[in-house]
């Protein structure tokens, strides 16, 4: 299996589109290895393939990309057991050797692809601030008229991204992303586990709080609800469980 244009009903010349992971990193908080998550990468490649879509995957410095423990559908937490998309793409050798050999951002031609998106996890919130090259790729395609989406944490990255005039990309635009409620979840859970004391957060900042800061509107569907916006070429989906949500978004976008 290529993992190209599976679906063989589509077109000769189909869609493409730039998915990028975040290259792995520690938390600062809790000194846990964090990255991407596995939702919503399989989740957004599988409908991508699913229409015939070309897919590739980047990373900001390129090379091998791991996922957050957590978001494996095997992991002993069971914090994503009925995950059975992500639990047969990491089984796939083929899949498995794409994520493992990720090009840099670098490498994305604008010109070549019709969306970028960029997938969550941890990892954005701890490595996206020095990952400029993705700001700047990011930005490219938005003004250029291309789609542009981010996912859960993943939208931590619209917190660096600046238009060329210098002004912040998400200003004045409705975006979604991973929200308060859901920080004090998984605040509630890690102290519950004993891994953090009572005055510490998993994350160094909030999403929600940030983007609004900057002047965006921030809206969200309520805890763990799979939901994605449009605003414009920006797309945006709240959390892990929102990346079918948020591909489908895409293909309505981009169509076929």
């Amino acid at each position: 299996m290529s993992h190209k244009n599976l679906n063989p009903s589509v077109p000769a010349h189909p869609k493409r589109v730039a998915i990028v992971l975040s290259n792995p990193g520690v938390s600062s908080t809790t000194g846990w290895p964090v990255g991407f998550w596995w939702a919503e990468l399989t989740h957004p490649y599988f409908r991508f393939t699913e229409v015939g879509y070309d897919v590739e995957l980047f990373s900001p410095l390129g090379g091998r990309c791991e996922a957050d423990p957590m978001s494996d559908p095997e992991d002993a937490s069971q914090w994503q057991a009925e995950d059975v998309i992500s639990r047969g793409y990491k089984h796939d050798p083929q899949f498995l050797k794409l994520v493992e050999t990720t090009r840099p951002v670098d490498e994305i031609d604008q010109d070549r692809f019709d969306a970028i998106v960029v997938v969550g996890g941890q990892g954005p919130m701890f490595t996206f601030e020095a990952a400029t090259n993705l700001h700047a790729k990011f930005t490219e395609f938005y003004e250029a008229g291309r789609v542009c989406a981010a996912l859960c944490h993943g939208v931590a990255l619209l917190r660096y991204t600046r238009l060329s005039s210098g002004e912040s990309l998400v200003a004045g635009k409705t975006v979604t992303g991973f929200a308060n409620v859901e920080e004090d979840f998984a605040d509630r859970f890690v102290w519950d586990m004993g891994a953090l004391p009572r005055d510490r957060h998993v994350m160094p900042w909030r999403i929600e709080d940030e983007l609004r800061a900057l002047g965006a509107n921030f809206i969200q569907a309520g805890l763990w609800k799979g939901f994605a916006i449009r605003d414009g070429n920006l797309i945006t989906g709240q959390q892990n469980f929102s990346g079918g949500d948020t591909a489908e978004l895409i293909v309505e976008t981009l169509g076929r």
